[in-house]
This record gives C-alpha cells, sequence and structure tokens, in this order.
C-alpha cells in the first residue's frame, strides 16, 4: 500500500468525529435512517448467516437495480449481503431482494468502521458495481484476504487519460480486482490503458437486469381511466419539467385531451408543482399533466404509454438508463445531453428507435409524430426491444465466475 494511502487512511481516522456529525445532519435533513445509522459506523443490524456469503456493493438505485437478476442467481447458492448509500435503494431492496439476501448500508471510509464491518460479515468474496471505490475499503479487503471482483464497469476515455495521471494510484485501485467485467469494448480499451488486467467483455448487465415490476390491478385501473391520447416523461430533472409543460401545451392543439406523465427522477420533487398527483392518490385529468411521484412505479406508467422521453437528457446532466424503457417495447426520446449513455444511445441510432431533440417544439413534435402513427411508433419500439436482446444468461454466468472466485 502506498504512502497516498496510508495518508488517506490517517485522514479518515481522524475524521470521524466530523464524520459522525455530517451523519447527524444528514439525519436531522432525511438523508439517513436514524434507527439504522450505526451501520455507517460499520455495525451490523442483523447477524451473519452461516455459510458462504457473497458481498455486492451499488452505489444506489441504478446500480441496485442492474444487479438484482445476479443478486437472485446468487441467492440460490449462498448467502448474500448487499450494501448501497441512499434511502431509497434501501427501500427498494426491502421490497426486491430475494431469500437469502440482505441488505445494509455501507459504512464510511474510516479504516477503523470498514474494520468492524468486515470482521462481522466476514465476506467470502466483494464484488463492486459500476465504479463505487472507496481506496480504504479496498484496502482492508485486501488486507483480509478477500477476492474482489469489479463487475459492469464503465470508465471514459476522458477519466482514463486523467488516472494515466496518476498511474501508480490507479494501479493500486484497479490491479487488486481479479476480474474487471466492463460494459462495452470502449470500456475495456479504457481500463486496459491503465494496465488492467481479467478484462471480461461480456456485455452490458444492465441489458440483462430484471424487466421493471408493476401492479396489474393499477395498471388497469389507469388505462380504464384514461381514454384519450397519453405519454411519457420519466426520469425528469430541475429546467425539464418546464420544457415538458411547453411542449404539452403545444401538443394540446392537436390532441386536447392529452394527458402528459412526468415521473421525477426524485419523486419528493412532486410536491413542488400543483399537477394531480400519484402520492395524493388522485387520477389524471384529461388535457392535463400528471405528477407520478411515487417510488418504484416506473415500470407501471412505462407500460401506460406507448414511447417515452427519458430525462437528465434536456439538462446537462449526462442521460439516464434507456434501456429500462427499450427493453419493454418502447421507442425512445431524449435530449442532447446523453453523454454518460453513449453505448445505449448509439444503439437505438442504429435501430432508428430513438428521437433527439434539443428544445419544447422539438419535443413536442417528436410525440406528436409517434402519438400519429401507431403503427410506426410500435415498429420503432420491437426494434428498441430486440436491440437490447441476447444476454438473458449473463447473470447466471457472472454468479458462476464469482462463487468459483469466492472458494
Amino acid at each position: 500500500m502506498s504512502l497516498v494511502f496510508n495518508i488517506y487512511g490517517a485522514v479518515g481516522t481522524l475524521a470521524a468525529p466530523l464524520l459522525r456529525r455530517m451523519l447527524s445532519r444528514r439525519v436531522a435533513r432525511g438523508k439517513e435512517d436514524p434507527a439504522r445509522l450505526a451501520e455507517r459506523y460499520g455495525i451490523a443490524s442483523c447477524p451473519r448467516p452461516a455459510g458462504r456469503l457473497i458481498w455486492v456493493h451499488a452505489a444506489s438505485v441504478g446500480e441496485m437495480m442492474s444487479v438484482l437478476a445476479l443478486i437472485d442467481a446468487l441467492a440460490g447458492q449462498c448467502e448474500v449481503l448487499l450494501t448501497t448509500g441512499t434511502l431509497t435503494s434501501a427501500k427498494l431492496a426491502a421490497e426486491r431482494l430475494p431469500v437469502h439476501a440482505r441488505h445494509q448500508f455501507v459504512p464510511l471510509d474510516v479504516p477503523g468502521w470498514v474494520e468492524v464491518f468486515l470482521q462481522h460479515w466476514r465476506p467470502n468474496a466483494a464484488v463492486f458495481v459500476e465504479s463505487e471505490l472507496w481506496p480504504t475499503i479496498l484496502a482492508k479487503i485486501d488486507s483480509h484476504g478477500i477476492p474482489r471482483l469489479l463487475i459492469n464497469a464503465s470508465l471514459s476515455a476522458r477519466s482514463a487519460a486523467r488516472w494515466r495521471q496518476l498511474r501508480r494510484t490507479a494501479g493500486i485501485l484497479v490491479f487488486g480486482f481479479r476480474y474487471i467485467h466492463v460494459q462495452s469494448t470502449a470500456d475495456a480499451v479504457n481500463f486496459k490503458s491503465l494496465g488492467a488486467a481479467g478484462i471480461l467483455e461480456w456485455g452490458n448487465l444492465k441489458f440483462a437486469s430484471r424487466l421493471l415490476p408493476y401492479d396489474e390491478i393499477a395498471l388497469a385501473g389507469f388505462k380504464s381511466h384514461i381514454v384519450g391520447p397519453v405519454w411519457l416523461a420519466a426520469s425528469t430533472h430541475p429546467g425539464e419539467e418546464t420544457i415538458i409543460a411547453t411542449a404539452h401545451d403545444i401538443l394540446r392543439a392537436q390532441y386536447p385531451g392529452l394527458v402528459t406523465i412526468i415521473v421525477p427522477r426524485h419523486p419528493e420533487r412532486g410536491t413542488q408543482f400543483s399537477y394531480p398527483r400519484r402520492s395524493r392518490g388522485e387520477m389524471p385529468k384529461a388535457g392535463e399533466i400528471y405528477m407520478a411521484d411515487t417510488l418504484g412505479e416506473l415500470g407501471l406508467f412505462y407500460r401506460l404509454c406507448r414511447f417515452a422521453f427519458v430525462g437528465g437528457s434536456l439538462v446537462p446532466v449526462g442521460g439516464h438508463n434507456i434501456s429500462e424503457a427499450a427493453r419493454l417495447g418502447l421507442p425512445i426520446i431524449s435530449g442532447p445531453y446523453t453523454e454518460d449513455i453513449p453505448e445505449l444511445v448509439a444503439t437505438l441510432r442504429g435501430c432508428r428507435a430513438i428521437v433527439e431533440v434539443s428544445d419544447a417544439a422539438s419535443l413536442a413534435a417528436a410525440a406528436a409524430h409517434w402519438l400519429a402513427d401507431e403503427t410506426s411508433c410500435r415498429a420503432a419500439g420491437e426494434a428498441a426491444r430486440l436491440a437490447f436482446a441476447g444476454l438473458e444468461d449473463l447473470p447466471a454466468r457472472l454468479a458462476t465466475l464469482i462463487m468459483n472466485v469466492s472458494l
């Protein structure tokens, strides 16, 4: 371990009192669960089960959703510990984890807290999802002789260039992984440029994740209530709702009874709007915008519409996982800010299942096209679905690899 990492660990120890106060402030703001705050200090809230245990760490909701199918595959063979860092992911984990899997909040990157965590859980292998890497956690894992893997990893060319300026530090972080399973060939190239080995190009795990769930009774209720045209704007961020509202007004000239459903990326933002809201049990009204401000119901609203705009793309966020909608057979409308998902966008461009827009007028035009031409919309949706097919066995392949490494 390099001097830099030793200094980092020492600073983490010295900062522990400040981090405790920071966590207390987060509790006051509703960002932490007060009943489970001890987990952030590495103190478990449940016993370790007997037998082999695989630790899977996913930063938040998106990463967690991508590994649920993998956890399903593992949980039939061993015990699984899933750690995340957000309240939203913890709530979804409580609803969706299988038998033989349990959730804990990840401890902060303080040597003593990580040590307490590892002494309790004693994982047989540690699996990190995408890019959530903490130096002290990795160092402690290595000191305990626990094999670690990085799955569904991504690394942009720009990030790789920055890491090459810190090659020694990058090497310590990257070289300790037995295997690095990457999302794409471009990611493989970027990791290899750092000298990484054990690269697996098996495909993007997000394309093999569970389809988003939905409540059949709720879907039937919405379908019977909405009798006119309807479209969806999903995972929206501040600034996008204003653009969508303008597009809605443009579309109403042609479709007076149009219902525009907005699913904000962060459901708590629904309180900022005066539209009918799902969280209050209200139903959509013809000609109006509807705010679907609940957690875990995106699969319901995707199935209610024939196409979807996916947010984080009309404002400079970088885009969100458009494959979730595409795998349900929906063509996509997207804004220009998709630098975080270039492979997904390129895939849908290749099968003409995405329309890229830049403002309210072009958004309205794209929505009007697919509202008017159901045949074209369904054909594009089927092309989108097929574009992400063929990786159904990936979770099982990764589970087999992880189990072998954990022996």
